[in-house]
């Protein structure tokens, strides 16, 4: 009935014209499937008593959805599906697990604005970082701007051998960090681990390729073997053009080349 009313109020005919449906507010513990709303991209059911979501499970155009204020306590399995999802409202719900939480929003590739305040998920030591780094895309979490300084902190957190790279192979610069110690945040708990090196291991050498213990050792010492860079200049204000060459006005000078090289 709660549909049928929205559906009059703006005037929809056909069920293929809907694109915004509004059902906040309704008292609603279940919703019947959506589904021929096919071209569904906005959505409200905020402050209802929904506590299951199998009825988005064709609602693929989704580009907006408000389930804050429900009494949900799990979505997996729910919202995987909506790839389109540019802005999701989860907060003031039951959601007790992080980890499962964000496993089915990874995905979402175009998420950009996410809400999981008010969770029981959300007193985790660590979740902010945890959100930050699982699902990249995000730019505003729980109406606060996803920074720069957060995204290296996360990384550090979860990924500190990625972080070390990062930090210690740059384009411009060399970071002096030996390979034993760990870079960044004192919270990451996994210190770095020194790449081992199989004796008789060379790059290059196509007929003695020796498997390292871990492929993300080969990635690691191919980086720092690899990382040499070489720039070169010419000052082109001393070299003569084609038609100097040719009138002969312009003695011909030797080439001075500026050549510079740095890790």
């Amino acid at each position: 009935q709660a549909i049928e009313n929205q559906l009059k109020i703006c005037g929809y005919k056909n069920n293929v014209d809907v694109v915004a449906l509004y059902l906040a507010r309704q008292g609603l513990r279940s919703i019947p499937s959506l589904s021929q709303f096919r071209r569904l991209r906005y959505l409200w059911i905020n402050n209802n008593k929904i506590q299951d979501l199998t009825f988005l499970i064709k609602n693929y155009y989704l580009t907006e959805l408000y389930l804050n204020n429900n009494e949900l306590t799990d979505i997996s399995g729910a919202l995987k599906h909506l790839c389109s999802l540019q802005t999701l409202f989860l907060h003031n719900n039951e959601l007790k697990k992080l980890g499962k939480t964000v496993k089915e929003l990874k995905g979402m590739i175009s998420l950009q604005t996410l809400n999981l305040f008010q969770n029981p998920l959300a007193y985790d030591p660590d979740y902010r970082l945890y959100v930050i780094y699982f699902l990249p895309s995000v730019q505003l979490l729980d109406r606060k701007l996803v920074t720069q300084r957060e995204r290296e902190s996360a990384l550090h957190l979860y990924n500190p051998k990625r972080a070390w790279v990062t930090q210690s192979v740059a384009f411009g610069k060399r970071v002096n960090t030996s390979l034993g110690t760990t870079v960044g945040s004192s919270r990451c708990t996994q210190p770095a681990r020194r790449p081992i090196m199989p004796s008789g291991h060379e790059f290059g050498n196509n007929t003695n390729k020796v498997p390292f213990e871990d492929p993300e050792d080969a990635v690691l010492v191919r980086a720092m073997t690899r990382s040499l860079m070489e720039f070169s200049s010419v000052d082109w204000n001393k070299v003569a053009t084609c038609q100097e060459r040719r009138l002969k006005n312009k003695a011909e000078e030797p080439l001075e080349k500026l050549t510079v090289q740095f890790r």
